[in-house]
């Protein structure tokens, strides 16, 4: 059984710091890219944040310098590093794990920024 499961969302003031987890299972997670995404109220879905699984990476220009992906095949799970968060950040944010032919999303994790 595949599942996707973030953690680390919350509350957080502008300008801090949130780390967001997905823990993997249910398939070769290695083989597969592994995505970040958010969807805010009123808005599509976006690609925040990816990582290939040669370890390339690549992130949406609205967050470039301030969120960090990595992975670790180890553990099956993909983190996000979350630094200088403004209250645009504000939004569901999705793991999702892809490849050529298939395609799997977790439940999503809140994250707010606000004051």
């Amino acid at each position: 059984q595949v599942r996707l499961v973030e953690s680390g969302g919350g509350l957080v003031q502008p300008g801090g710091s949130l780390r967001l987890s997905c823990a993997a299972s249910g398939f070769s997670f290695s083989r597969y890219a592994m995505n970040w995404y958010r969807q805010a109220p009123g808005k599509e879905r976006e690609l925040v944040a990816a990582i290939r699984t040669t370890g390339i990476t690549n992130y949406a220009d609205s967050v470039k310098g301030r969120f960090t992906i990595s992975r670790d095949n180890a553990k099956n799970t993909v983190y996000l590093q979350m630094n200088s968060l403004k209250p645009e950040d504000t939004a569901v944010y999705y793991c999702n794990a892809a490849t050529d032919w298939f395609s799997y999303w977790g439940q999503g994790t809140q994250v707010t920024v606000s004051s």
